[in-house]
Parts: structure tokens; sequence; C-alpha cells
């Protein structure tokens, strides 16, 4: 089982991040769109219960039909920091990850990847602890700025930090829709990671994958209540 230390406090969480960071792959193109089995995770909150629920969802690439799912239930062990989110949700989307019985080619997370202000997101953290090519994609693009891409599905920009650097890519899925935002988190590469949104979004703005683990994280917590 892929296990996870959870820091003390802030400034342990931070330098656990600094040093997995080094870590982070991003010289690998990473598996072909449309080929082998796509992950998606994501999460759901009772705060009043302080419970978290984790679920992930395996689809087969070519017809986006399920393959497996999962799901795992537990407490928040850190509280809400900007930026150090993945260590409230990193625990339980492991267990669930663990809990699947086939193995993903790439893992999507419902977030970010290098597009955190510490560049390093749940998607880069959760590709370094379980070695898996992972991406992120997030409805909104958090504290980066971007100019408005093209109207036309398929259509991008570029996601922009302060110092101008790209960190990821405001990516058009359907028509005339608000974008996603793209960002690699670990053996995977931009362009890639943007193939594999739009062949994983056929229908809708959000990928298939994130679809479908928001409903089963949300069903897992209100049988956990």
């Amino acid at each position: 089982m892929t296990t996870v230390k959870t820091p003390a406090d802030e400034a342990e969480a931070r330098a656990i991040q600094d040093e997995l960071r080094d870590r982070v792959v991003l010289d690998e193109p990473g598996p072909l769109p449309g080929r082998g089995l796509v992950a998606g995770v994501d999460v759901a909150y009772d705060d009043e219960r302080d419970l978290v629920a984790a679920a992930a969802v395996v689809l087969d690439a070519a017809t986006l039909e399920p393959v497996g799912e999962a799901t795992a239930v537990g407490h928040v062990s850190f509280p809400y920091v900007p930026g150090l989110l993945a260590f409230r949700e990193l625990p339980t989307v492991l267990a669930a990850l663990d809990a699947l019985t086939v193995v993903p080619d790439l893992v999507v997370c419902d977030g970010y990847g290098l597009a955190h202000p510490r560049r390093f997101g749940l998607a880069c953290h959760l590709g370094v602890v379980t070695g898996l090519p992972s991406m992120g994609v997030a409805k909104n693009p958090f504290t980066f700025s971007h100019e408005e891409p093209g109207s036309r599905r398929g259509d991008s920009s570029a996601l922009l930090a302060p110092d101008g650097s790209v960190v990821g890519r405001a990516l058009r899925t359907r028509d005339g829709v608000k974008p996603v935002y793209v960002s690699v988190g670990h053996r995977v590469s931009l362009d890639n990671a943007c193939a594999h949104a739009l062949a994983l979004s056929p229908a809708y703005r959000i990928p298939e994958t994130t679809r479908r683990a928001d409903s089963l994280c949300r069903r897992a917590l209100r049988e956990a209540s």
C-alpha cells in the first residue's frame, strides 16, 4: 500500500514539498492519448464530521467505458492551508487507488500539477509518490493568468505564472464554453496532457474521468454519513 507522511505543521509540509519537487519527471511524453487505462480521482468533504471521501474511476481510454472503480473514506488529517491542499486529500486518494483491481497508465486529478504556487500541486505529489504518469485538469486558473483562447474546441493559450513562466494551458474542450486549466503532474508532457484532456471530454467541459469520480466520491460520502 502506498503511504504518505502526515506533516506535523505547515513548515514540515513545505519541506516535504521541497524534497519531493526535485523528483518530478518532466522529460517523458507519457502514454498516448486514446490508449490504455486512464484513472480519474476526486474528493468530497463533510466538514461537520471532518470526513473526506475519495474516488478513483478507471476508464478504457479508447471507449471511455469504466473498467474499475474504488472509494475510500477517512478523517481529514491536515488543516486547510492554501498551497498545501494535497496533504488533506492525498492519504484518502491513495487508499482509493490502492483498492483498484487494475493499474492505470495515467491519473487525472481534479486540480493542479505545476500550476501551483510552489510548482508542486496534487498531480505532481500523487505522481511522485505512486510513480504513475499524472496530470491536473482544473476548473479555474487559481492564481495564474492567461489570454482568452479561441472559441473552438481544442483552442488553447499559455497559463502564466507571475514571473512569465508557462505552468500549463487554458484549454477549450467545447466550442464557446469556458476553458479548463491543464497542467503537467509527473511523467507526461503538456502537449500530451492537453490531448488527453480533449480525448476524455467528448461531450462535456470536464473530463469523463473527473465527472465519474466526482459522482462516486459524493455517493461514498453520503453512504458514510
